[in-house]
């Protein structure tokens, strides 16, 4: 008995080290940090029984199964230069059926990089991706390392919505010759068709509870936005924006003009946004419908309210206790993990 209780005692010791209790606007929240040793990790995904999938941008994608690491095998050589690399990765929704799941990265080519998006199958052990077969590529190549966008969500009728940036060439975001600065919607087929246009590097995106998308982008010098991209209409950048350039000049004509539609919301200061997430409500019903969006910059979580195509930030969640906070997903469970980089660690959120 003296063993057990030393043992189990050694365990809450343990436990209680990395589970720290923080108050917000529902009440107190604890948040346990689950993985670590992660190397510039960039999303989580889910499988239906909680093991996660973990992409590191270097180009590693990691399989945990009750905090087991086991690397998968499989994954295609990436071009991680800057903000290039391994990035998102999906889980299909009908996954426990075909074991399906979708993975973006910055392909590599002689000119430099471009966004891709890959199906492949995990092994039932998870250790390797197998068929795998790339769905999309971007036909402009550069040498930029940056504004590769690269989130991808699947929409209940199992198309693709997959965010790319403009990769520094802002003109061409409203090209509709080129997908630079767009979101693309994919069938499962491989069509790829443009769904809107005018953005400058959506690195966030997300379903609401009704199925449809929304995004939230990178601006310049301020003017980060929270979207609802509808098909068809035209977000305005470079011709206009609520921020500026890096050296406080002007941005385009300003701040709106006919035909272009406004940001659901807006950030100035820029936070830096990165994944974001619309909460089901599931162990906090008091957040469901509300817009999760992690912070690059400020180390934070924004928490926004939602009503009809706008959005209102109302709470910003652990501001400073962990590190440029880079992907947020909901567990099966209804828990809340996030990914922070500075700690090189994934968090879990639940209930006090």
């Amino acid at each position: 008995m003296r063993i057990f209780c030393t043992i189990l005692f050694s365990c809450v010791l343990a436990f209680g080290a990395n589970a720290k209790d923080f108050k917000t606007d529902i009440g107190t929240v604890t948040v346990t940090k689950m993985i670590d040793d992660l190397y510039a990790p960039w999303a989580i995904a889910f499988l239906p029984n909680g093991d996660q999938l973990i992409t590191e941008r270097d180009g590693d994608l990691y399989y945990f199964d009750d905090g087991k690491r086991q690397k998968v095998s499989g994954v295609p050589a990436v071009y991680a230069q800057g903000q290039g690399g391994l990035l998102d990765v999906v889980v299909s929704r009908n996954f426990a059926n075909t074991r399906r799941v979708y993975i973006t990265y910055s392909e590599p080519s002689d000119a430099g990089g471009h966004t891709a998006l890959a199906v492949a199958k995990l092994s039932p052990n998870g250790d390797q991706l197998t068929n795998f077969q790339v769905m999309f590529r971007q036909k402009y190549t550069s040498k930029s390392t940056h504004h590769f966008g690269s989130r991808v969500v699947e929409a209940p009728n199992g198309d693709l919505f997959l965010t790319i940036g403009d990769r520094g060439n802002g003109k061409l975001a409203q090209s509709l010759d080129h997908f630079n600065g767009k979101v693309v919607r994919i069938s499962q087929n491989g069509t790829a068709v443009i769904h809107s246009h005018g953005h400058r590097n959506p690195q966030g995106a997300a379903l609401d509870n009704t199925g449809n998308l929304w995004t939230v982008e990178h601006g310049a010098k301020g003017g980060d936005e929270i979207n609802k991209p509808v098909a068809g209409k035209n977000y305005g950048w470079p011709i206009i924006s609520y921020g500026r350039n890096y050296s406080g000049t002007k941005i385009g004509e300003g701040q709106s003009k006919a035909g272009m539609e406004q940001p659901a919301l807006y950030w100035d200061p820029s936070i830096a946004p990165s994944g974001m997430m619309i909460y089901s409500g599931k162990l906090f019903p008091k957040w469901k419908d509300q817009i999760f969006v992690g912070s690059l910059k400020f180390d934070m979580i924004s928490r926004s309210t939602i009503t009809g195509a706008k959005a209102t930030e109302v709470e910003r969640l652990f501001q400073n206790q962990f590190e440029r906070i880079r992907d947020i997903r909901e567990a099966p469970d209804g828990s809340i993990w996030f990914l922070a980089v500075g700690d090189g660690a994934a968090y879990r959120i639940t209930p006090q």
